[in-house]
């Protein structure tokens, strides 16, 4: 009798294991976002060179985020302008 649980019990074990090898990755997964600004897209500051997000910059024009121009970390950078020389 005790052979006969052992038997069922690996017969169920590999029949599970066939079906979810055969099954394929699972559709939870979220798809990698398209278009868009990247995440990870770096500017460095006109003033002092530090890389920071597009996102978290100063443009030209003191608009966070920025659109174009020169890239600023911080207000008072963009103030001060770029770093001469």
């Amino acid at each position: 009798m005790t052979r006969l649980i052992i038997i069922v019990i690996a017969v169920v074990a590999i029949i599970w294991l066939l079906r979810r090898a055969l099954a394929g990755p699972r559709t939870g997964a979220k798809p990698p976002a398209e278009g868009g600004e990247q995440k990870g897209e770096l500017v460095a500051c006109a003033h002092c060179g530090v890389n920071l997000p597009k996102a978290e910059a100063y443009d030209a024009r003191g608009v966070l985020p920025g659109a174009g121009g020169n890239f600023y970390c911080s207000e008072e950078h963009w103030r001060l302008g770029p770093k001469d020389g």
